[in-house]
């Protein structure tokens, strides 16, 4: 008999496995319980632009700093980024939700249109679109890919950066959720504008050392 473990009466006792999610799905429906901040990944291609929803972003290594970013195999960004070996992280606001689903949406194609109505600058370094007022932006060289399952792994070192101000935007059990403005820089470390190398942002301490809460990894 299939069993779980519950709490009561500050004791666990096994009870009847219910049936919802199925057994199946239990490690999805678990791994849906972890929140993650959302980006945009823009790439640019012999002057054709594209841009793309992540939520499976993370810090791999402060130095060299690098981070690793999970795209769907058959995703037409990470075969961009793989052929020009370059793309921007563009780290989304709680004030952000509609670029999240602007591209997210299938079907886009790469191209001018995708960016239509958007306020953003290229980025110096990669050539890819900078959507403004993120929470920062990241310019990244490809370092490595990996196939696992469905999806690719793409390990980049980051080569220049900028950190804004705001509180980020999160994704919680498949829907998206804006996080504690207490959670908010309390001022910009450098203007995500200009992407320009800030030592703050890269270094091993804290970027704010008046908030004894805000621990580096």
């Amino acid at each position: 008999m299939n069993q779980r473990l519950k709490a009561s009466s500050g004791a666990l006792a096994p009870v009847q496995e219910s049936t919802w999610p199925p057994r199946d799905d239990l490690s999805r429906f678990a791994l849906r319980r972890i929140a993650s901040g959302v980006a945009v990944l823009t790439v640019s291609k012999d002057g054709l632009a594209h841009g793309a929803t992540v939520n499976a972003i993370t810090a791999i290594s402060r130095d060299p700093v690098v981070l690793g970013v999970c795209l769907r195999t058959s995703s037409v960004l990470a075969d961009m980024a793989m052929r020009v070996g370059l793309f921007s992280v563009n780290v989304l606001t709680r004030d952000q939700s509609a670029l999240a689903t602007r591209f997210a949406q299938p079907g886009r194609r790469p191209g001018a249109a995708q960016f239509r109505g958007l306020e953003w600058s290229a980025d110096r370094r990669t050539a890819a679109p900078l959507l403004a007022g993120c929470l920062a932006h990241l310019a990244c060289r490809v370092a490595g890919q990996h196939q696992i399952g469905d999806h690719d792994l793409i390990v980049a070192e980051v080569i220049d950066g900028a950190a804004g101000h705001g509180s980020p935007l999160l994704t919680f059990a498949g829907r998206l959720h804006g996080a504690d403005p207490d959670l908010a820089l309390v001022s910009p470390i450098v203007a995500p504008s200009a992407l320009t190398p800030s030592p703050h942002l890269f270094s091993a301490g804290p970027q704010n050392p008046d908030n004894p809460t805000e621990r580096t990894k």
